[in-house]
């Protein structure tokens, strides 16, 4: 069974291509009815123009097998309270056609999701909210963004930065929360029934933002170079022996191969 990454996992951060094997390893848990749930951190497109899309590049994954954070949101906001959205305008529209309701005044929720040019002027509003008692959330605590070839903080390390500057704990929506891996594994379990995370195999780019987590739950990692590093020795030296992935591959197509 399979948790699988989407960005820089399944599809290239740059072209938004399949990567190396991609469709040959989807195609594979298809053809042989290997329970998987593709699991993206994605948030700039509603999850059916998402999923629709990856379709369309050949990766053919059904609608009960995939999950992304918009999928979780309801369950973790409320639509009644305000919320100070922080992103990509696509994202920001997509809460507004989901009815959320965005207050730049005084707002319940500081709501983060990725974006490549912060300002500091943003960064210092965020601040402000938050002193005044505003919950801190993420739509997902991803390490690394990786866009044209250059690589920005991600929502993870900038969750990290507003706790520090501030003292607000915050809560995270899509990976690597306890709450979305159970709901995958929920999603998981109509597929095959009895599934435990000690069952699972979760591939993925990004060790901090989704391989460790997932680990500490019982699952086996495995750590592919086609995303947000693309050499090993720039990660794996600084984690603690329980945090390193079971395996290491350069791309899907090399995880194929092995199978």
């Amino acid at each position: 069974m399979y948790f699988v990454d989407v960005q820089g996992t399944l599809i290239e951060d740059n072209t938004k291509l399949p990567t190396r094997g991609a469709v040959a390893f989807i195609d594979h848990l298809n053809m042989h009815q290997i329970p998987y749930m593709v699991i993206t951190n994605s948030t700039k497109n509603p999850s059916d123009e998402f999923l629709g899309y990856l379709n369309s590049i050949g990766l053919n994954i059904p609608q009960s097998h995939y999950l992304d954070p918009l999928m979780m949101l309801e369950s973790h906001i409320d639509k009644s309270r305000k919320i100070a959205a922080y992103g990509s305008q696509p994202f920001l529209n997509v809460l507004q056609s989901m009815g959320y309701p965005l207050d730049y005044t005084s707002p319940d929720v500081v709501l983060v999701a990725i974006k490549d040019d912060f300002s500091p002027d943003e960064y210092a509003q965020m601040i402000e909210f938050l002193l005044a008692g505003a919950q801190l959330v993420g739509m997902h605590e991803t390490t690394l963004y990786v866009k044209n070839h250059k690589r920005y903080p991600g929502v993870g390390a900038i969750l990290k930065m507003l706790e520090f500057a501030t003292s607000a704990p915050y809560s995270v929506v899509g990976k690597p929360s306890i709450p979305f891996f159970e709901e995958a594994l929920y999603r998981l379990s109509l597929q095959k029934e009895g599934a435990q995370f000690r069952d699972v195999t979760i591939i993925s780019d990004d060790v901090k933002g989704d391989l460790i987590g997932a680990q500490s739950l019982g699952m086996r990692g495995i750590f592919v170079l086609s995303g947000k590093y693309r050499v090993a020795e720039e990660i794996i030296p600084s984690l603690k022996p329980q945090e390193r992935p079971a395996e290491i591959y350069a791309d899907m197509q090399a995880i194929l191969e092995c199978l």
